[in-house]
């Protein structure tokens, strides 16, 4: 294990730019899904140099079936007398209101949190968030993965209850002050975002889930399959090549999607984006990989990469792999 030096830079030393405060924050919630819900929250309050203020520990019920009871461990009968998320919003935002929210894969974090604010007609009171994944990457932290458990390991810190949001939040800040001292240190800049708060919501139909593709009838590109593209920055990454099964997927790869998600279409391609792969409009013999819960559908996608013998991964694979990104190579 490496441990980074801990002690709080001097004053002068520390970066002006540096946010004043920062909300730790982690949930659990019933799925991954634009219509999946907040079921627990926790946030730990930090100051300008990552000293603890104070946390917040708070059960959510869902007004639906919890998920995945075998990972966060929160059944039905624990969550139905929980309050709901229109009564907890406001001490919620007291605790992030004016601070940087730091979370681990920060934007499912803050997507989850706005639509559950918007689903409440309020607005989530942060402008601002920072994921560590980010931050490991900056301070090129030599961890075997990028997994929350790996980030603790490093720095020693010990997981007492892993998918708890109270201890997944604790764990996260014990780790992220070392880290931000690191970065503090090498006057490194903080990978903070711009967080764009939903402002309305509709309750439409639940996303389909994986294996369900609604879009296409049996010739493809049924009605609902097209959406405008997102323009993008380049990748800042060389394109490795194909992935390759396996092995994890590297920065710098192309991914192609096609079909229905049942994660939110435009939160997929952010976490695709913030591992450091290049989200492709189109197949072509440069794609690394093609994401799709219906590899037999007739699409142009699909049928591109059969042509060009572009590996294929449905989408609950594409989500597993994304939790392990190889850095880039640096001999291409």
């Amino acid at each position: 294990m490496t441990m980074l030096d801990d002690q709080t830079p001097a004053a002068a030393t520390w970066p002006t730019a540096y946010p004043k405060g920062y909300a730790v924050v982690d949930v659990e919630t019933t799925g991954l899904s634009r219509d999946d819900r907040i079921i627990s929250a926790a946030v730990y309050r930090l100051d300008a140099h990552g000293d603890v203020v104070d946390h917040w520990y708070t059960l959510v019920n869902p007004e639906r079936d919890p998920g995945p009871t075998w990972i966060h461990g929160l059944t039905s009968d624990v969550l139905e007398g929980a309050p709901l998320f229109p009564e907890v919003a406001g001490e919620l935002s007291e605790r992030l209101d004016g601070r940087v929210l730091v979370a681990h894969n920060a934007m499912f974090d803050w997507s989850m949190l706005a639509r559950e604010y918007a689903r409440a007609g309020r607005t989530a009171p942060v402008r601002q968030r920072l994921c560590t994944i980010a931050l490991a990457k900056e301070l090129a932290l030599p961890l075997p993965n990028h997994k929350l458990a790996s980030l603790a390991a490093h720095f020693g810190v010990v997981q007492q209850h892993a998918h708890h949001a109270l201890d997944d939040a604790r764990v996260l800040a014990e780790a992220f002050r070392p880290s931000l001292h690191a970065a503090a240190q090498g006057n490194v800049r903080l990978p903070l975002l711009e967080c764009r708060p939903l402002t309305e919501w509709t309750d439409a139909p639940p996303a389909p889930r994986i294996g369900y593709q609604s879009a296409y009838g049996g010739s493809g590109g049924g009605q609902g399959s097209w959406r405008p593209s997102r323009k993008r920055p380049a990748c800042p990454y060389p394109n490795p090549g194909r992935y390759q099964a396996d092995k994890p997927l590297m920065q710098g790869m192309r991914v192609a999607f096609s079909g229905d998600t049942s994660v939110d279409r435009d939160l997929l391609e952010d976490r695709t984006v913030e591992a450091g792969l290049h989200v492709a409009t189109s197949v072509s013999r440069l794609t690394s990989l093609l994401v799709t819960n219906d590899a037999d559908s007739a699409t142009s996608k699909t049928v591109k990469a059969k042509t060009f013998g572009t590996p294929v991964v449905d989408e609950a694979a594409y989500t597993h792999l994304l939790r392990d990104v190889a850095p880039a190579r640096t001999d291409i």
